[in-house]
């Protein structure tokens, strides 16, 4: 029996198949399957963390109708996907795992964590007083599940949260990119969850960064591309900005960047979804998707 699903986790480890359906297993490590065994496969789930080398085999599979990532963005997959097959992406897998890192790197760089950690390693005790989120204004770049998962957690730190998205949406108090220029004079922070588009590539540039009140901290969860690094170094090395970057352009960030040592600067290494909160989501959608291509239903989070 032809395999019609490519998938990097086991069957039973996303409860199970439609009877009389097959898979291909592959998670990204090591060759990938030969031609043969693929010539069927119709749904293709490409690994996470891994698809770069997974992108090669597209082209390759002669009955593939629909490609899934788990990842919520798509700006280096779509290039690759044939003409004519579905593009699906992981629209809300990763809301709780990124919202609750944005809200950490906020705390981290507002409260001095690193500043702290330093004196730590150096064995020396100095009471600070720093900024809190309490009091702070925040605007979300960006309200997606994602930002709307993001702004349900910072509410609770009695702090404001200002809903930025493309276009303006009144009767949800979300804001449209038009206001950008009034509104960054305004806030102490602003995070950055945008995907990467043509419009978006350096959508935080040195203008946006110069309208940004001083001390303000920038905090990026969402591609390293969408924000200037030259524009931001300036600021940063200025002392004027402070940044906390889970994405970086380039990225992975090479050693000797001089983003590594900017002032007031603290970076994660593209983790915003990489979290014991991933796997059971994913299992989860993948499962759901599953389902619903058997069923002959429209696949959710098309693009």
């Amino acid at each position: 029996m032809s395999a019609r699903y490519l998938l990097p986790y086991a069957p039973d480890a996303i409860g199970g198949l439609p009877d009389g359906i097959e898979a291909v297993v592959w998670d990204g490590n090591g060759p990938a399957p030969e031609a043969g065994a693929l010539r069927a496969v119709e749904f293709f789930c490409l690994p996470y963390m891994r698809h770069a080398a997974a992108l090669p085999l597209l082209p390759t599979l002669p009955a593939l109708k629909l490609v899934q990532t788990l990842t919520a963005g798509m700006d280096d997959v779509l290039p690759h996907v044939p003409a004519g097959v579905a593009a699906c992406n992981a629209r809300g897998l990763h809301d709780a795992s990124t919202a609750e890192l944005a809200v950490a790197l906020v705390l981290a760089s507002l409260r001095g964590i690193p500043h702290f950690s330093r004196l730590q390693a150096e064995g020396r005790w100095s009471q600070e007083f720093h900024q809190s989120l309490a009091d702070r204004r925040v605007l979300i770049l960006g309200h997606g599940s994602i930002g709307q998962a993001l702004a349900a957690r910072l509410l609770p730190f009695e702090c404001e949260v200002v809903p930025v998205a493309r276009r303006p949406r009144p009767g949800e108090g979300v804001h449209g990119v038009d206001a950008l220029p009034a509104l960054l004079p305004t806030v102490d922070v602003v995070v950055v969850l945008t995907p990467l588009t043509a419009e978006t590539r350096h959508l935080v540039d040195a203008g946006f960064l110069a309208r940004m009140k001083d001390g303000a901290l920038l905090v990026n969860v969402a591609r390293g591309p969408v924000v200037d690094t030259d524009a931001l170094l300036k600021e940063l090395n200025a002392g004027r900005l402070r940044a906390a970057l889970d994405v970086t352009d380039p990225e992975p960030l090479p050693a000797g960047h001089p983003l590594w040592h900017a002032p007031g600067t603290l970076i994660t290494p593209h983790v915003g979804g990489p979290s014991s909160a991933f796997l059971p989501r994913a299992e989860r959608l993948l499962r759901a998707q599953i389902l619903r291509y058997e069923n002959g239903e429209e696949p959710a989070n098309r693009i």
